[in-house]
């Protein structure tokens, strides 16, 4: 459900996310309340306040904001007919309704042109469909075993899904091309340099490499959630502390695969995400009805978030990253084409990546390959 920058291109388009998309939203949270409100939150992740409520209604689970922050994409799983519902964060309000069966996790493409969500197909075995955010239709259905957590690799070519077994998916195919043989049925997480996969599993935490697909390490904890700093140094899961009743954060050394710290003062650590700096986790924890802040620095909680009953998930709009490479003589042709192609023009690119012309684009993406 998380989605990570590769570290060479981190600073570059963390400048086009300041200079263009959602040019005058601040950095904001988006929360899945499940509870009687049955509506999404907004944080400002400066002040940590609880700043809007976006009645969503019925039965918000999972969240994923595409890259830039235009648009939050939200799975209602309850009551028929299920959907996937979609916000526009300029204005907080549902903007489109996706008819979809049994919607589960989503993920979005760095470019922000697709969306893809874990579900059901037509005969109720798994599926992953693959939305275009510019239309938010579904312009494909790709059959996997039983789906449940999903990620892109922040090249934008592959998407990793969790099942019995591991899919991996061609997204300029729309076809499964690898499976991989291990029971691994919860969250999924890639590193900033797409190299790792990290998927949740019976046995715990499953170390995947990216050019072989085997596994090279499992560690031993029980895993909730999973997220990637953004500087790929250190791993950041939710689950049941060792020793303890209660489900904290435990906070992985990437290079090692060890547990280097711990994090309490939780009760059911739930679901997290982290900022585009890596300054700070916010973790759901629904029991109480809150939303913790984690100094990563310190690895402490720093305060708590109330308001939202039942928090479920949580998601964090990372920098949008062009097709380009910055730096190179072709970057802003390569962009400008991939934009092009993938939203139908650069005009429907503009208003769904929430720029305010194609003129804001054209110079988001210059300031993004360096011109």
């Amino acid at each position: 459900m998380r989605l990570r920058l590769c570290a060479p291109l981190a600073i570059a388009a963390f400048v086009s996310f300041l200079l263009g998309s959602a040019e005058s939203l601040a950095q904001n949270a988006y929360v899945a309340a499940g509870g009687f409100s049955q509506i999404v939150g907004v944080l400002d992740t400066a002040t940590n306040t609880l700043i809007a409520r976006i009645p969503d209604c019925c039965g918000p689970f999972r969240i994923a904001a595409i890259p830039g922050g235009s648009r939050v994409y939200v799975t209602q799983t309850f009551p028929a007919p299920t959907t996937v519902n979609v916000i526009d964060t300029a204005t907080n309000e549902v903007i489109a309704k996706i008819p979809l069966i049994q919607p589960g996790d989503l993920a979005a493409k760095p470019d922000g042109s697709r969306v893809y969500v874990t579900g059901a197909g037509t005969d109720f075995a798994g599926a992953v469909s693959v939305i275009a955010t510019a239309t938010n239709g579904v312009i494909a259905t790709i059959p996997v075993s039983a789906a449940s957590g999903i990620a892109v690799t922040p090249d934008g070519s592959k998407v990793y899904v969790s099942a019995n077994p591991v899919s991996v998916i061609n997204t300029a195919t729309n076809r499964v091309v690898a499976s991989i043989p291990i029971s691994a049925t919860g969250a999924v997480a890639v590193t900033p340099d797409g190299s790792k996969v990290y998927i949740a599993g019976s046995v715990g935490l499953y170390v995947i490499d990216t050019a072989t697909n085997a596994v090279t390490a499992t560690i031993p904890l029980g895993v909730n959630d999973v997220a990637v700093s953004p500087d790929g140094s250190k791993v950041y899961v939710t689950g049941l502390l060792a020793g303890q009743r209660f489900a904290g954060v435990s906070v992985i050394d990437a290079a090692t695969n060890v547990v280097i710290a711990t994090v309490d003062g939780f009760l059911s650590a739930a679901t997290l995400a982290v900022t585009p700096d890596g300054g700070k986790l916010y973790v759901t924890d629904p029991s109480p009805d809150v939303i913790g802040v984690i100094d990563t620095a310190t690895n402490a909680v720093t305060g708590y978030i109330f308001g939202l009953d039942n928090p479920v998930d949580v998601s964090i709009p990372g920098p949008l990253v062009f097709a380009g490479t910055p730096g190179t003589a072709n970057c802003i042709g390569q962009s400008v084409s991939a934009l092009a192609q993938g939203f139908g023009g650069l005009n429907a690119a503009a208003v769904t990546l929430g720029f305010s012309s194609v003129g804001a684009l054209q110079d988001a993406i210059m300031a993004f390959c360096g011109r």
